[in-house]
């Protein structure tokens, strides 16, 4: 496996949530697989989990670390070709990526979206432009519109925690005092695809998600009724995708509360607004899987790692 941009790039998620949970088991069973091998990660956001269990992973796998924060530390990069750079852009991706690849043999980055340009979001100008230039794998550490690391990671905490073969899970939307992206989502609802389950998604009116990804995926707008018998419950907001990046509901009764989820876990990607996106006595209570999830963010990037440096060889 060359790069790990999307969902799309796990060949089986039922034989790669089994391979996760084994190194869980044996973190440092590969130690010798990164050695004399660097990855670089770089950030264009702010990061707490990623940053740490991306670090994490490779070091479980012997690789070398570098870290840049790219937002404070680099230059302003221009992804447009034939660009006049006379403005606030200093350097174009063709010199960045091509000089980040002499430096280290895979780089990670996390990226966001602007919410103002659909098309740009969408074209994915700085894990494609990397991609482009680079000449190395490059692995996706949340983008525009994707979120593949966390997915996997909910993947695995869903096939650690599930009772029934096929579980009925949704994913509600939820009011935030922000506009938030897609990404997480997009890459939930991609993963879902993937594998056996009774898959809901829930929310108001005007926050259907991109219906290339959503397919074939059930949308109940009774959040209620959405959550009926349900074994999985994944909160997340994010904003309107056809009033692209904008807030057009704020109902404050979509907020997760212990009634409303009845017996079934509860999961987020966190950081969490308490007592906005969900109640303190969720999240406080034993049905919350949300430190779970965080702790499988570890093993989600080590695997996807462990099959780039197979990839690589010696």
């Amino acid at each position: 496996m060359m790069h790990y941009l999307s969902i799309q790039d796990i060949d089986s998620l039922a034989q790669w949530v089994k391979e996760a949970k084994a190194l869980k088991e044996s973190p440092k069973a590969f130690k010798k697989l990164g050695k004399g091998k660097t990855i670089c990660l770089l950030f264009f956001n702010n990061s707490l989990r990623t940053r740490l269990s991306t670090q994490k992973a490779a070091s479980n796998l012997g690789l070398e670390v570098m870290v840049m924060n790219f937002g404070s530390e680099g230059w302003a990069l221009e992804y447009e070709d034939g660009s006049i750079m006379d403005q606030g852009t200093s350097e174009h991706i063709k010199e960045a990526a091509q000089v980040v690849a002499q430096f280290c043999d895979i780089v990670a980055i996390r990226a966001f979206a602007s919410l103002s340009d659909k098309e740009k979001d969408e074209a994915e100008l700085v894990i494609n432009g990397f991609k482009k230039y680079a000449t190395i794998p490059v692995v996706n550490m949340e983008s525009s519109v994707g979120h593949p690391l966390q997915a996997l990671a909910d993947a695995i905490t869903m096939a650690e925690n599930k009772t029934k073969e096929r579980p009925k899970v949704v994913l509600s939307w939820a009011p935030h005092p922000k506009a938030l992206p897609h990404a997480v989502a997009n890459s939930f609802t991609e993963m879902m695809l993937k594998q056996e389950a009774d898959f809901v998604i829930t929310h108001p009116k005007g926050y259907e998600l991109n219906p290339e990804i959503t397919k074939e995926a059930k949308i109940e707008y009774d959040q209620n009724k959405a959550l009926e018998n349900a074994d999985f419950v994944y909160v997340k907001n994010w904003s309107s995708y056809a009033d692209y990046g904008k807030v057009v509901n704020q109902d404050k009764n979509w907020m997760m509360t212990k009634e409303k989820l009845r017996n079934a876990k509860f999961m987020h990607c966190l950081p969490v607004r308490r007592n906005v996106i969900v109640e303190d006595a969720v999240l406080d209570s034993d049905q919350s899987l949300v430190i779970e999830q965080a702790n499988n963010r570890t093993y989600a990037a080590q695997i996807v790692l462990k099959k780039i440096l197979n990839s690589l060889g010696s």
